[in-house]
């Protein structure tokens, strides 16, 4: 019983951060939601799955085409 309190008040503690930076982020959005713009995890140059920019686009992805 003792473990599953800790683990959702540690639960609770994180979701409050999260809700906090959305809640001061200017547009509410997460920074670079795009993985291709990471080199590690788009090694073979493939367009984004979110906005389909391929990874020498990616100056302001929004999301938006």
């Amino acid at each position: 019983m003792k473990l599953a309190l800790i683990t959702i008040i540690v639960l609770g503690f994180c979701v409050l951060g999260i809700s906090i930076k959305l809640w001061a982020k200017k547009d509410g959005e997460f920074a670079g939601t795009c993985a291709s713009q990471n080199p590690l995890l788009n090694k073979s140059n493939e367009p984004c799955g979110f906005c389909g920019k391929t990874p020498d686009q990616f100056e302001d992805c929004n999301g938006k085409n």
